[in-house]
């Protein structure tokens, strides 16, 4: 039995030039936003108490809890809105493809008997409205010409929709059954979003064109606009009403947010500044937001999630990022008596995790170019992207140092630290192996075959090389050169992982034909075989710190733990441990195992005793 510990969970995945949608819930302190294929619900009070809903089978956009608390309506880049329970097992209500291309807005009616939906519909219909229950259309939603951004709901009756977008125009439409009543042009770039107050008095809607212009909720007359002398300097990308109604939060691509009084008169006048954390580029762009209860919630392009006290808006706030790609390699480290993950993804983000209390902030670089792998030790870290270079950085709690990258000729697909000599590091690419010493290239070797893996042993003795036909080369480690001591055969397909134990007295290979073997190493035989209970193929492995366990993690997105004292059929699957796959596994303690994946979340899961 494997039980799940925590899950350190992604941002909302995020788009320059485009404002993001997070939503609350009404019967908590929870938000709910998308990455991929996942809906992902957290608390603002306790923000690693996570959620996932990942049965979609297109790019998430949007997701809303319905105004009762009990369903939340989700939608994807292919037109398809799906009504699913918010509790226990999320069992799915309905499921309709509304439009024939992505949906921008979601909004339930507060009743919660009605969605409407906006978004691009390829030219035919971009705003629909429906019964929850049956799809049934509720109306007819003519007046744009472009795909529609956003999409609201009159939260009091008589029931009113607004819409705006692309065109420059924003939409009212009388109901149900919804019919067009009037059109705004008053902006004059991108709609961006628009939002009825809590108590359907008013709207509000914002712009590229850097206005922030209020309506009549009712009517659907304009009443006022956003100070033009304290307006924001860059496209609004979002807008969020105060639970009372009285105030609005937004935010811009000018990288703040700015808390208005909304006046009797329909005007908007500035409350406050927000001092939104910063790191000097364009990731600072803050393009989505949310006024939750007492939480004033703010989103960057980045994905630094911000969380400040509407009652006292200058505390600093609660910020928390993580990853917003898929992470491809992870690793767990003693720092400072301290155990800590590090994960990295292809987008260049590296993060570092603080078991038990989550994200403990990103490593920046001078480079920040995509990783393709990586390699960690207590105080240094190896990188490689698909520029050919290796990238050596130096670790500890507060910063980073970088020396300058060393261009190898080739792609790296592996890289590894040789401990008995910290300054040697082996990088093994798609030909060869290359020895480093610090930033220099030490030596070249071709091995005339084609690599797809590499491990070095934890004395740095020796290294073994996996090949493309399945075969696995031991070479014994002599200064900066590699002498080839012999060659294991049992494998079926390209290996695709390879992994000592601890105590280097055994090592652990896998290959894309969805095989793991279990070796001794001073015998060179097989000592664990017949672990083929995966579906696809495996992509890494993991040792526990006493060297009892190894684990798998593989495309069919499970983790396999064998005991290899025991029989491969002894074994733990933890199904579905990330959607889409499983890309980087490590023991963080003997019966504690943490995963990460293509969801670009991170797992820590705690094995039972009983296996």
């Amino acid at each position: 039995m494997a039980d799940l510990l925590e899950t350190l969970a992604c941002v909302p995945s995020t788009e320059r030039g485009r404002g993001i949608l997070i939503s609350g819930d009404p019967k908590s302190d929870s938000i709910i936003y998308c990455n991929g294929r996942a809906v992902i619900i957290r608390r603002l009070g306790a923000p690693m108490c996570v959620s996932i809903y990942g049965e979609h089978a297109h790019q998430t956009t949007v997701a809303r809890f319905s105004p009762n608390g009990e369903w939340i309506a989700s939608a994807d880049v292919s037109g398809m809105v799906r009504i699913w329970g918010r509790h226990g097992d999320r069992a799915l209500k309905s499921e309709f493809r509304v439009l024939s291309g992505r949906i921008d807005d979601l909004q339930w009616s507060p009743d919660s008997q009605r969605i409407v939906v906006s978004g691009d519909g390829k030219g035919k219909c971009f705003v629909r409205a429906f019964m929850w229950d049956s799809g049934t259309n509720i109306g007819e939603f003519d007046g744009h010409s472009k795909r529609v951004l956003s999409c609201d709901f009159k939260p009091t009756r008589p029931f009113r929709i607004v819409t705006c977008g692309e065109d420059f125009i924003l939409n009212f439409y009388e109901g149900p059954p919804f019919k067009f009543k009037q059109s705004h042009r008053d902006h004059s770039n991108f709609v961006n979003c628009v939002r009825y107050s809590p108590d359907g008095s008013k709207f509000i809607s914002v712009s590229s064109d850097k206005k922030g212009i209020i309506f009549d909720g009712k009517s659907g007359d304009k009443l006022g606009e956003l100070s033009m002398q304290e307006v924001h300097k860059g496209s609004i990308y979002a807008v969020s009403w105060s639970p009372n109604s009285k105030k609005a939060l937004t935010v811009s691509a000018d990288k703040t947010a700015k808390v208005w009084d909304i006046l009797d008169d329909g005007n908007g006048k500035l409350n406050c500044t927000l001092a939104c954390p910063v790191s000097g580029g364009v990731d600072d762009m803050l393009i989505g937001c949310l006024w939750h209860g007492d939480h004033l919630v703010t989103v960057s392009l980045g994905g630094m999630i911000s969380i400040f006290s509407a009652s006292d808006p200058q505390k600093p706030p609660t910020s928390f990022s993580g990853h917003m790609k898929s992470i491809n390699a992870l690793s767990c480290l003693l720092q400072s008596d301290q155990i800590t993950i590090l994960t990295t993804s292809y987008d260049g983000t590296i993060v570092r995790w603080i078991p038990g209390i989550g994200y403990g902030g990103k490593i920046h670089r001078k480079e920040n170019t995509q990783i393709k792998c990586f390699s960690a030790t207590e105080g240094e870290l190896l990188t490689s992207g698909f520029d050919n270079k290796v990238h050596r950085l130096s670790l500890n709690e507060s910063h980073c140092g970088e020396a300058e990258p060393v261009d190898v000729g080739f792609q790296p697909n592996n890289l590894h630290f040789i401990l008995k000599c910290p300054d040697l590091a082996l990088v093994s690419t798609d030909s060869g192996i290359i020895i480093l010493r610090g930033t220099e290239v030490a030596s070249t070797l071709n091995l005339g075959y084609a690599v797809t893996a590499s491990a070095v042993s934890p004395d740095g003795s020796e290294a073994i090389v996996g090949g493309q036909d399945g075969k696995l080369h031991i070479y014994v480690i002599e200064a900066a050169t590699l002498k080839e001591e012999t060659v294991l055969q049992k494998h079926r397909g390209a290996i695709t992982a390879i992994q000592y134990s601890p105590d280097a007295s055994m090592f652990a290979s896998a290959d894309a034909n969805r095989e793991a073997v279990v070796w001794d190493r001073a015998s060179q035989e097989v000592k664990l075989k017949n672990m083929l209970y995966h579906t696809a193929r495996i992509n890494c492995l993991a040792w526990s710190p006493d060297n009892r366990l190894v684990a798998t993690g593989s495309l069919d997105t499970c983790v396999i733990v064998y005991d290899v004292d025991r029989a491969a059929s002894s074994r733990t699957t933890i199904k579905g441990a990330h959607l889409g796959g499983v890309y980087g596994l490590a023991f963080s303690e003997e019966n504690t195992i943490v995963s990460a994946g293509e969801d670009a979340c991170v797992r820590v899961w705690r094995l039972s005793h009983e296996r």
